[in-house]
């Protein structure tokens, strides 16, 4: 799965609602994916807009997977309409169906008066089956993807946008780090954020963010790593005292990853300055997955952690997951390992 999947499947998902807002409907949609978000989407608007208020309590159906067998839902969406021109049969969690693949042999022929909606979590089909292949031609599949770390950010600026809001790029990477690419929970401190903006002012800066989710605007992930860019042990080690003193809610295992990732960032600044030195901003920033308006902290990081110093310092990195992970670590805490860890890197 790479860049060129994610932005087909987002492309795909506006498609799809923009022709459901268009009542323009197929007579089964099947979505798969480790991306729940956009399916929950989809759902939502076909349950919104398939039918007349009216027409739901006869027509509307939606259950679950473990509750039920493709065969039970076969016959569901073959029965007739009451009193409307169709209905809707809903299936979350389809993965969990008893003989789930023996939904082939309704998507060979599918009810014209049924929208059918089979909602699969966790996984891609099989595109060599013949399940996969009858739902292609007769119906629509949709399938989504998890987005990378780097593209989390201007996913927040969109959505925000979207509803007329702006915010900081500090505030977006803060929100970034903390709640990390599963968009269920991102879409959940947004709205939060959002619903407590008073209605002169849909600026969000990282007062706001602090307000309105608890994440610490000075002792937060995104504050270590700068700290850590800049040498400034002072600060990185305040930082990670604060961590140590609640592990709950800054785990070692995010906190290790946020490094790695943003040690990843400055071995992929060297190894795009050393190949062309005359890259310009826009082309480095797309292609280390950073804001253009955080570059700059990557440029003193470069030099402050030469090529061989990066390497070493992601060596450091995976080396402490491990003993995390290990008996190795004997009775040290998470928040000793990370105070070895972040002076090792810095020294």
């Amino acid at each position: 799965m790479g860049l060129k999947e994610i932005k087909k499947s987002q492309s795909d998902f506006r498609k799809i609602v923009s022709d459901i807002r268009s009542n323009i409907f197929r007579p089964f949609y099947l979505m798969t994916g480790e991306e729940p978000y956009y399916s929950d989407i989809i759902t939502e608007e076909i349950l919104q807009r398939a039918l007349e208020p009216h027409e739901k309590d006869f027509n509307q159906v939606v259950l679950y997977g473990s509750d039920s067998s493709a065969g039970a839902v076969v016959e569901l969406a073959r029965r007739f309409p009451m009193m409307a021109s169709r209905q809707v049969v809903v299936v979350k969690e389809a993965q969990q169906l008893d003989k789930f693949d023996d939904l082939r042999h309704y998507f060979a022929n599918p009810s014209p008066t049924t929208i059918l909606v089979v909602t699969v979590n966790g996984k891609s089909p099989d595109k060599r089956t013949q399940l996969y292949t009858l739902a292609k031609k007769n119906g629509c599949i949709f399938e989504s993807y998890p987005l990378y770390q780097d593209m989390v950010i201007s996913w927040i600026e969109e959505y925000l946008g979207e509803k007329g809001v702006k915010i900081v790029p500090e505030a977006a990477l803060l929100i970034a780090e903390h709640t990390g690419t599963e968009l269920r929970k991102l879409v959940q401190e947004l709205n939060k954020i959002i619903t407590n903006l008073s209605e002169d002012n849909k600026y969000i800066d990282l007062a706001v963010v602090e307000e309105n989710t608890g994440i610490s605007r000075e002792y937060n992930v995104f504050e270590l790593t700068k700290a850590i860019s800049f040498k400034d042990g002072g600060k990185a080690f305040r930082i990670v005292r604060k961590f140590a003193a609640s592990p709950k809610q800054n785990p070692l295992v995010m906190t290790l990853a946020a490094l790695f990732s943003h040690f990843s960032r400055i071995l992929k600044y060297h190894t795009l300055i050393n190949e062309n030195r005359n890259a310009g901003r826009g082309e480095v920033s797309t292609a280390i997955g950073v804001n253009p308006y955080f570059l700059s902290e990557y440029e003193r990081a470069s030099r402050n952690y030469p090529l061989i110093k990066c390497m070493e310092a992601i060596a450091h990195i995976r080396r402490y997951d491990s003993v995390s992970k290990s008996s190795e670590r004997g009775e040290s805490s998470d928040g000793e390992l990370l105070a070895e860890l972040v002076f090792r890197i810095m020294n």
